[in-house]
């Protein structure tokens, strides 16, 4: 007799985000391949049938989780983008986004630097490779625009800043703990005072 599916169900919007912030912190401290159902089920304090209720894998588990981030994400840089502030501002304010970012879904930005590459390759993740064109053309434009107005060196890779800009920002996601001693407000605000003494047109 073929085994009868189970139904799912709908929980409520907090006990949703609950389930998913626990998967989302199973994910970042073992891995996407090493992650089961069973394991989230343990984290959250029920039976892995029990789980299934209320998500069919644990791939529609990831994506929920890598969408809301990245909409999010999106939310805050495409309010940043629309303001028309000067390159230098633009700057400031997606670097102070990226930290809040964290702060929101530090576990999220976790899973995203470590298995973005690996995820792409599966036709449900493929919003991955969209959104990171999307933020390497956010980026690099605001770097771009603020050589041309000469408020960035014109020695400067842009190329080069972009990466080096990207990577030491989301990787305070291996380090960063929400409710710490320094708000995200404030570790931008650090960040952005080191680099752009050094990107910067000097006096």
């Amino acid at each position: 007799m073929p085994t009868k599916k189970k139904p799912q169900v709908t929980a409520t919007p907090a006990r949703r985000r609950e389930l998913l912030d626990t998967a989302a912190e199973v994910f970042a401290e073992q891995g996407y391949n090493a992650t089961t159902v069973r394991k989230i089920a343990d984290h959250a304090g029920m039976l892995a049938g029990s789980l299934y209720y209320h998500f069919d894998s644990k791939e529609s588990m990831l994506e929920e989780i890598l969408r809301t981030f990245l909409d999010e994400l999106w939310d805050g840089y495409d309010t940043v983008l629309g303001a028309e502030l000067g390159p230098r501002e633009t700057l400031e304010a997606l670097v102070t986004e990226s930290f809040r970012e964290i702060d929101r879904h530090r576990a999220a930005v976790a899973i995203y630097q470590k298995e973005s590459k690996q995820l792409v390759a599966q036709e449900r993740f493929a919003f991955l490779a969209e959104s990171q064109r999307k933020f390497e053309k956010a980026w690099l434009s605001t770097l771009e625009r603020g050589v041309a107005a000469e408020v960035f060196r014109s020695d400067l890779d842009v190329r080069l800043t972009y990466r080096f800009v990207r990577d030491t920002v989301w990787v305070a996601a291996s380090w960063y703990r929400p409710g710490g001693q320094h708000s995200p407000e404030e570790i931008a605000r650090q960040y952005l005072s080191m680099v752009l003494d050094g990107i910067a047109v000097r006096e």
